[in-house]
């Protein structure tokens, strides 16, 4: 008698707990982790599979279209955008994320760019390491940041993360102003928040930071026209989705001095390549990705991914199930 077929879970990319999703994992399938990225190969790996765990491999729709026995895709995070979820609809494939994992941790690092813009402290260390102490006592001192108190905040999106950092901004006493078509204002006065249009919030934001999802709607609208409404004294930061913002337009808005600078953990291409011209400038701070980056977030992230598999294998739809139209 024939053993029965286990089915298959693909790993796009391993996650820092790969041993302990497997240990878990193995007990309903085959775990194995995907030899690269690229398409093709992707093509060949996940043509057996069960269900795909992807992190930022691109999941397409010849790649969705070639996995036969594909019952769903899981999501390592908040954002769906590197997954066809249209191809994954048209075969009522379930495409579940995680999007309560890192709320606080993306908004501390939203705020932990703003502070190191504001007080100058890559170019504090820099001055520190090079033995250059008095540089600061120059006529227009380089490292003289502002006071958060009485500032303006205006947040690009107040959901779960855009609200926690207007949290953390009100615990510095910070005004926070925000643009978020999608939210009532009753809502943003619960929290404390002031709704304005986003002209408004660009010409008198002192910070101005971005918690959208990527979408026809958000991909490059923050361009030229935008970031010469903001001041000269104002800085951006964005931890959401690279491509919301405009590079180019950014790096022109920063070299020219439209704005006083940014703060990024994402970017339009990433990785950037290495000779991305935001790289020569000082007024700006720029992190890999990492916002969401920490151990409890990793650990919350992997393991409600792991319980997501696990329900599609159980033939129950995911908890945050994303596609939710295709099942309707």
């Amino acid at each position: 008698m024939s053993k029965s077929i286990r089915p298959k879970i693909l790993i796009t990319e391993a996650m820092p707990l790969i041993t302990e999703e497997k240990k878990i994992l193995s007990k309903y399938a085959d775990v194995q982790v995907a030899k690269s990225t690229d398409e093709d190969n992707l093509i060949v790996e996940a043509r057996d599979a069960d269900i795909i765990m992807v992190v930022y491999a691109r999941i397409t729709e010849r790649i969705i279209n070639s996995a036969t026995k594909l019952r769903g895709i899981v999501r390592y995070g908040i954002g769906v955008d590197n997954i066809d979820l249209k191809a994954a609809s048209r075969r009522r494939i379930p495409v579940a994320n995680v999007p309560d994992y890192c709320i606080g941790t993306v908004a501390d690092h939203a705020f932990a760019l703003l502070l190191a813009l504001n007080r100058k402290l890559l170019l504090a260390d820099n001055i520190v390491r090079t033995g250059n102490w008095g540089a600061w006592t120059s006529p227009s001192p380089k490292l003289m940041g502002v006071d958060l108190e009485g500032k303006t905040l205006g947040l690009i999106g107040i959901g779960k993360i855009g609200s926690a950092v207007a949290a953390r901004a009100k615990g510095f006493g910070m005004k926070v102003i925000a643009y978020d078509p999608y939210i009532p204002k009753e809502v943003a006065e619960r929290l404390g928040i002031e709704l304005v249009n986003l002209e408004t919030l660009l010409k008198n934001a002192d910070f101005v930071s971005v918690h959208s999802p990527l979408t026809n709607e958000t991909r490059g609208m923050i361009g030229e026209r935008e970031l010469k409404l903001m001041k000269k004294t104002a800085y951006i930061i964005n931890t959401a989705r690279g491509p919301i913002i405009q590079e180019e337009a950014l790096y022109k808005a920063l070299k020219n001095g439209w704005i006083a600078g940014a703060g990024l953990d994402v970017y339009t291409k990433e990785p950037p390549d290495r000779d991305n011209p935001l790289f020569k400038l000082e007024n700006v701070v720029l992190t890999p990705h990492i916002a969401y980056y920490t151990q409890e977030a990793i650990w919350r992230l992997e393991m409600t991914a792991v319980e997501e598999a696990i329900r599609i294998l159980q033939g129950q739809l995911p908890k945050n199930l994303v596609n939710k139209e295709a099942f309707t």
